[in-house]
């Protein structure tokens, strides 16, 4: 398997899927890459010389991708609930922030049912 920033990209796909992989990097961020290091997109990772992989390796890495795309995201949700915006206090309280219905849905947010002794019925 070929490292592409850190991460196993399997051999047996094609190049432009390999990619996506890496977290950070999607199907048309991928063609990009590859584009700009003159590779073909269906070319199999495991098909490659090591001189392609190397020039995909470093259009790879002016992209913010893996663990510093996540500590990014995770230091702007932080920033979101110091500043109490609507969207942080919704992260805090573990609902839905981008404006779901929660009274009969969220489950994937609001976790498992907690049920209520004789609420049924009124």
């Amino acid at each position: 398997m070929a490292r592409v920033l850190n991460v196993e990209i399997p051999n047996k796909k094609r190049a432009v899927i390999s990619l996506t992989y890496i977290f950070g990097i999607g199907k048309t961020l991928a063609s990009q890459i590859l584009k700009d290091a003159n590779v073909d997109e269906n070319k199999k990772v495991e098909s490659l010389s090591e001189e392609e992989l190397t020039r995909i390796r470093e259009e790879a890495k002016k992209y913010v991708t893996e663990g510093d795309l996540r500590r990014e995201i995770n230091l702007n949700i932080k920033r979101l609930m110091e500043i109490k915006s609507y969207r942080g206090i919704r992260h805090r309280k573990g609902l839905p922030v981008r404006g779901q219905c929660t009274q009969k849905n969220a489950r994937t947010r609001k976790g498992p049912r907690k049920t209520i002794a004789g609420k049924k019925g009124k």
